[in-house]
């Protein structure tokens, strides 16, 4: 996951709108926004931030359920009722999609839960997702008004609570689709920025078609986040609600393999493709004894719990050993799910080793909340030299070098200086590499012309456009490493550039049809 300073950028970038025309929308000379909200100001800012229901830390160490059962209906309106409702609303400018959080808020307080929820789906299509894994702290609550006096409000905590409300009570139902365009697009990755692109292409009228390299759909939603975090059945709904969109889904698909872009584009007859495979070869450090058993990627030990069940082995066939001790080494997302699901492995003691700071962590403050709640060890400016193993090669400890912190570097955190003679040993049955993650690079060596960086991501315009006419990229296959919203923010942009590189091709096989483009351009 990318660090804050990579999501603040993000968030100053300008997203363009994609909301399809709303038919009630109000005339332009009317007010820009009714005040709903019955509270006065002053009132208002006498509510203290609710918090979501949560398990015991005692409890929830035992087990994979989620952590937050987040607010009931008394809680979400209570927190809708701490809204300003700002007449500029700069938690909508700070989302990457622009969601109309004012909006949704005034929906959610006047008890229009399915109006609510529909708001939110006209710039995201994943608000379950969203509501429980997007950095809000580091977005649109970092720029709500109410946060500068006041902890901010809970966007994010009242987004999951619409969502789930809305799968509890069956009142989904799909937004009405344009007409067939008559074109078909190929969209290769089932990530949040897969299904994004295919909701919005599909919605469009385009015929969309996933092809996704594991079992199931769903990409690092379902192999990279604990179920603790993102339970698999709130990523199937979702899967479901863009299956009703018309889009089809066809798993154990390796693009690179199985076929090619160039297939796609050709024989198959799609018109276009967006690749959105994320980035999911693991980096590893370098040292002596990375190569001993008992050495784990993050992206190993997660795939192994979250989609083969590991856990529940032997019940199910995907043995692991963790031993007693386990330590983790990394300092972002990844490096907090995988610490945490190691503690939920049962190891007598687990620890998380990061060469920097607390300060420097780039992982969210609530995933580093609920480790130290879960008694995980956190060694900050502690750094792996080696791993050392026993006669049957398998690890026994690693060794690690206090740091202190020098000049910053070219992001701005500064820069971890190893302390002479300060190595020490820890005793260890297990290590876990969380220190990023690079683009498998099958798509790129299998497709020519297709321009790369030198670190293996796919070069893109601000379209999301590549160097290849007709493919288009986006999320970690082309940033090297992103949150969720940031690729749903890119499967957006790169629908609308679809859409008007396909409305190009039907103009140039029928002169007069460029009328029909999409609205949503």
């Amino acid at each position: 996951m990318s660090g804050n300073g990579q999501q603040k950028k993000e968030a100053g970038n300008k997203v363009p709108d994609n909301k399809a025309p709303d038919s009630k929308a109000p005339d332009s000379k009317a007010p820009k926004r009714q005040k709903v909200i019955a509270l006065k100001p002053k009132e208002r800012m006498k509510i203290p931030r609710h918090l979501p229901n949560e398990q015991d830390p005692t409890e929830r160490i035992t087990n994979f359920c989620e952590v937050s059962n987040g607010f009931d209906i008394d809680k979400a309106i209570a927190e809708a009722n701490r809204c300003l409702e700002c007449n500029d609303p700069v938690c909508m400018h700070a989302c990457p999609v622009n969601v109309d959080i004012p909006a949704f808020i005034q929906l959610l307080y006047q008890g229009d839960y399915a109006g609510a929820i529909r708001k939110i789906r006209e710039s995201n299509y994943l608000p379950a997702i969203c509501g429980r894994v997007c950095p809000q702290e580091n977005l649109c609550e970092n720029s709500c008004i109410v946060g500068k006096k006041l902890e901010p409000l809970a966007i994010g905590k009242m987004e999951r609570f619409l969502a789930d409300y809305e799968a509890r009570s069956g009142t989904f139902t799909p937004p009405p689709l344009a007409e067939s365009k008559g074109q078909s697009v190929a969209v290769v990755g089932s990530g949040p920025g897969g299904l994004t692109v295919a909701a919005e292409l599909a919605q469009m009228g385009y015929d969309v078609t996933i092809f996704e390299a594991l079992h199931e759909a769903g990409g690092v939603l379902k192999y990279g986040i604990p179920e603790f975090r993102l339970p698999k059945q709130i990523v199937d709904e979702e899967v479901e609600r863009v299956k009703a969109l018309g889009v089809k889904i066809e798993t154990n698909v390796i693009i690179g393999r199985t076929l090619t872009i160039d297939e796609l584009l050709g024989e198959m007859g799609f018109g276009a493709v967006y690749i959105g495979t994320g980035a999911g070869s693991p980096r590893f450090l370098n040292v002596p004894g990375e190569n001993l058993s008992g050495v784990y990627s993050a992206s190993e030990l997660l795939t192994r719990v979250n989609l083969m069940k590991a856990y529940k082995f032997p019940e199910f066939d995907t043995p692991m050993q963790i031993g007693n001790k386990v330590v983790v080494l990394g300092g972002g997302d990844v490096a907090m799910d995988a610490v945490r699901t190691s503690k939920r492995l049962g190891p007598e003691q687990t620890l998380l080793l990061y060469r920097r700071s607390r300060e420097e962590m780039p992982a969210r403050i609530e995933e580093v909340h609920h480790a130290e709640e879960e008694g995980i060890e956190f060694h900050f400016l502690t750094s792996p030299v080696a791993i050392h193993g026993d006669e049957n090669g398998w690890v026994k400890a690693i060794e690690c070098q206090k740091m202190e912190l020098g000049e910053p570097d070219e992001k701005g955190r500064r820069r971890p200086i190893p302390i002479e003679g300060s190595s020490f040993i820890i005793e260890t049955d297990t290590v876990v590499v969380a220190i990023g993650q690079s683009p498998n690079p099958i798509i790129q060596q299998t497709t020519p012309g297709l321009e790369t960086t030198k670190w293996g991501t796919i070069v893109v315009d601000d379209d999301c456009a590549t160097s290849r006419p007709g493919i288009f990229a986006g999320g970690d296959i082309s940033r090297g490493g992103a949150t969720v919203i940031q690729a749903v923010a890119d499967g957006k942009r790169a629908s609308r550039s679809i859409d008007a590189y396909l409305a190009k091709l039907r103009e140039e096989l029928v002169p007069g049809t460029a009328k029909n483009h999409s609205k949503q351009e």
